[in-house]
């Protein structure tokens, strides 16, 4: 667990917590910059409770004064590898670049998950909304985009009784405009263990990675490029 030494944070903050390198990463940027964290994930039907897991894990290790767990059924909504029958892409075959959006994209995701996060930080006083998104190594989701994240601010203002009131909420994304190297980097010189965070789409029934579906890629990648040592535990080949 990392310590803040000094006076406590002043300031309060909903981050979003998937468990992963990016949003562990926001969680690390949040706590050195001094906010009270309260930390926020979903039990959405994804395919595997893993990365819920290293959700818990990452808040206990930052000290959040709260991490709370919403369960939300997009499974029955499905329209993706993540939530519905539908086989996760291996290899760079069917995921993302020319292709399209790739099949693991979830219908709305960041909105529904953003939208929480908004009423929750209405009501522990949090003006400030973290989430890990990122528009340079990332898989072409339309709701990582940088358009995405300023039109979801305005609509937050409009939306909510403290924006109305003047108590102007933003949502910040530290991450958008970094290669996953630079990411992990970051993290690092916050003194993150990446080793407690949860990458892969389609882990095997004891938790380690696949290594070979996209977010498995992009995170050997960020290592590799960044010269720092992959903590992450991949299943036999």
């Amino acid at each position: 667990m990392i310590e803040q030494s000094g006076a406590p944070a002043a300031k309060r903050a909903v981050v979003l917590c998937s468990g992963g390198i990016d949003s562990t990463t926001v969680m690390a940027i949040a706590r050195h910059e001094r906010y009270t964290i309260y930390s926020l994930s979903f039990s959405y039907g994804q395919r595997h409770g893993v990365e819920l897991r290293a959700a818990r894990h990452v808040s206990a290790f930052f000290n959040a004064a709260e991490h709370l767990v919403l369960d939300i059924a997009l499974d029955k909504i499905g329209g993706s590898a993540l939530t519905d029958s539908i086989d996760v892409p291996k290899d760079g075959i069917g995921s993302s670049g020319s292709r399209g959006i790739p099949v693991t994209y979830v219908p709305a995701r960041n909105t529904v998950f953003l939208s929480y996060a908004l009423a929750w930080a209405e009501v522990c006083n949090a003006s400030d909304i973290f989430i890990g998104v990122n528009a340079v190594d990332y898989s072409g989701y339309p709701d990582c985009r940088p358009q995405y994240i300023d039109a979801f601010e305005t609509m937050a203002n409009l939306a909510t009784k403290a924006g109305v009131e003047g108590r102007r909420m933003r949502i910040l994304a530290p991450l958008m405009h970094l290669t996953k190297a630079q990411i992990i980097q970051r993290g690092t010189a916050l003194q993150v263990d990446y080793a407690m965070t949860h990458s892969c789409y389609d882990p095997d029934h004891d938790g380690a990675a696949c290594g070979r579906c996209e977010s498995c890629l992009l995170r050997k990648k960020g290592f590799d490029e960044a010269g720092v040592p992959d903590p992450t535990r991949y299943a036999d080949p």
